[in-house]
């Protein structure tokens, strides 16, 4: 690891720490609890999913994609509510689960649009093929009105919306969208990578901001060289795209 990836590693370290920590005392943390090490829920989460739902980018998905997070649940019960097909990532780069909302009783969506319901009623797909994915919903720790954003820290997510650049799901103009609490949005900068991945709407129990500035670029696709040989053998979709039979 460069110096410059070191600093830029333990100032992200530093703010989430610091975000964790001021969520569990300001006591707007749901559960599960404690946060540390989660994308935390938090309280307000109904208003800022209903500030996604107003958004032209939302109206006009067909098909949503969302990571496996309790920030993400309740947009993933309207997008059903509201016929729009989903995506979620199976954590560990396991693939993925489909859910089709035609497929399902108005009385099943709460249920399916959680973890538990999805893995046990949804379509599992170990890689996407000839899927269009019209919104993109990260789960965050951290961001700035700059658009820049801070995970959890084990730089999956970053992977996952790389992998999807690679199927051809999704291209530099599919917009990214992040639900997070008032108390993550910082205004102090946070480091980002070449593969880090911006966002382009943060919503928030108090408003909608839409992310103007262009400063940072979104991954083109993953950047082979940065992943251990090992790491990428052992995974089945990152072996598939690698074209290690």
């Amino acid at each position: 690891m460069s110096s410059m990836n070191r600093e830029a590693f333990e100032k992200k370290a530093a703010l989430r720490r610091m975000i964790w920590s001021k969520m569990e005392s300001m006591e707007v943390v749901t559960a599960p609890r404690p946060c540390y090490g989660k994308i935390p829920g938090f309280v307000g989460l109904h208003s800022a999913t209903q500030r996604i739902i107003k958004t032209e980018a939302f109206r006009t998905a067909t098909t949503i994609y969302t990571t496996p997070d309790v920030s993400t649940r309740l947009l993933r019960e309207e997008a059903l509510r509201h016929g729009k097909k989903l995506v979620i990532s199976i954590p560990g780069l396991r693939g993925y689960i489909l859910l089709d909302p035609a497929v399902f009783k108005a009385s099943e969506i709460r249920y399916v649009s959680s973890m538990k319901g999805a893995v046990r009623r949804g379509e599992k797909i170990p890689f996407l093929e000839n899927i269009k994915i019209d919104l993109v919903v990260l789960g965050s720790v951290a961001v700035n009105n700059d658009g820049a954003r801070l995970g959890r820290g084990d730089g999956l997510y970053d992977l996952e919306y790389a992998i999807l650049r690679e199927t051809y799901s999704i291209t530099a103009a599919t917009p990214i969208v992040t639900l997070v609490h008032d108390t993550q949005i910082i205004n102090e900068p946070i480091p980002m990578l070449i593969h880090d991945v911006p966002v382009d709407m943060i919503a928030s129990p108090s408003g909608l901001i839409r992310v103007s500035s262009g400063k940072y670029k979104k991954p083109p696709g993953i950047f082979w060289e940065m992943l251990p040989i090992d790491f990428i053998k052992s995974t089945g979709i990152l072996r598939k795209l690698f074209g290690i039979s």
